[in-house]
């Protein structure tokens, strides 16, 4: 009978993966409200349309090869390949911090260009929506940091994969929210 109970249980996402779920749909309608924001205030007569400094362009090109080796750290941890995980969880983990000082150094950029957070709507709007998706892809960072922890001072668990696949997802997302946010700045409206 407890065989019978565990393959029915294995019909059902894990609780974990459900919690994710609703924290990015929560997100989700987060950045929503902000974007929409967003629009409605470009409607403004003060709105001040800026070419976004080339930093972010730059960070579009590592958060976006970060999803490429974080797919390759899951893959490896699933093929019960732990150098390569190992390898790849660390370069994601490189690439995350490499975003969020790029996205440091594009603030910078954006207060020598005259842009401010506390200046006119469209800037404030910028510093706010990118700055909350760093504090998300922070998180990210974190969770990965652990995960690259653990992968050199603990001995290979595959009963662990559920950790690696729930960091997986969050860190595409973030990739993907990004990309959105990314094509929704060059947008005038």
């Amino acid at each position: 009978m407890n065989a019978t109970v565990a393959t029915n249980n294995d019909k059902f996402l894990p609780k974990e993966k459900i919690l994710l779920g609703i924290a990015i749909a929560a997100m989700i309608m987060m950045f929503a409200g902000l974007t929409s924001a967003y629009i409605i205030h470009a409607e403004g007569p003060h709105w001040q349309y800026f070419k976004l400094p080339t930093i972010f362009w730059v960070n579009t090109l590592i958060i976006l090869t970060s999803s490429f080796t974080m797919r390759w750290a899951l893959v490896s941890y699933k093929k019960f390949k732990y150098n390569a995980y190992r390898i790849a969880i660390s370069v994601t983990t490189i690439l995350g911090i490499g975003f969020i000082v790029g996205q440091y150094l594009g603030w910078k950029q954006l207060t020598n260009m005259g842009i401010y957070l506390d200046g006119n709507a469209s800037g404030s709007f910028l510093y706010v929506i990118s700055g909350t998706h760093a504090v998300h892809v922070l998180g990210g960072v974190i969770a990965l940091l652990v995960a690259t922890i653990a992968a050199f001072v603990k001995p290979f668990n595959p009963n662990k994969l559920l950790r690696v696949e729930l960091i997986s997802i969050y860190w595409h997302f973030v990739d993907v929210l990004w990309i959105y946010l990314f094509i929704f700045f060059q947008i005038k409206f």
